[in-house]
């Protein structure tokens, strides 16, 4: 079943970018985060919308803010990718799609593709907005900025 606005999101570890072990405990009750489930690395969709966020991370993180990055790509191409264009937020391998699963993240373009999706969260992990939409990646920035730039006036 997926999320909805309201809910708090799920407790979750994985591998980050750089190998290690990543537990959302460690941000959860102390900054709000913007988590975006994408497809893959290296895929234009997603350079760009990688990249977005990037251009844009230090509005995010002066506002308080985290990025946090997870698709189905290993720890060892999420790095190359992160070095590759200079992302400086979290990325995390979600290899066995457990995250996804947990966070209820649908499938995009009739079921072929894992889906597109960003979720906002309040200090304490409730969801604020989720922004789904597969087509549109370069979108899911300013409709994180403009919940969080609420969520903290």
């Amino acid at each position: 079943m997926a999320l909805q606005v309201g809910d708090v999101i799920p407790h979750f570890t994985a591998k980050d970018a750089q190998g290690n072990d990543f537990d959302s405990h460690q941000y959860i009750g102390k900054k709000p985060l913007v988590i975006y489930f994408y497809p893959r690395d290296n895929t234009p969709g997603c350079t760009a919308q990688a990249c977005s966020f990037r251009d844009q991370y230090e509005d995010f993180t002066d506002l308080g803010a985290e990025v946090i990055g997870i698709s189905s790509d290993t720890a060892t191409s999420h790095d190359a990718f992160a070095k590759r264009y200079k992302l400086p937020f979290i990325l995390i391998a979600d290899v066995d799609k457990s995250i996804r699963k947990r966070f209820g993240v649908p499938t995009g373009l009739f079921g072929v593709m894992p889906g597109r999706v960003t979720y906002v969260t309040d200090k304490k992990g409730v969801i604020i907005l989720i922004f789904d939409n597969s087509l549109m990646a370069t979108k899911h920035i300013p409709k994180a900025l403009a919940a969080i730039k609420k969520l903290v006036s």
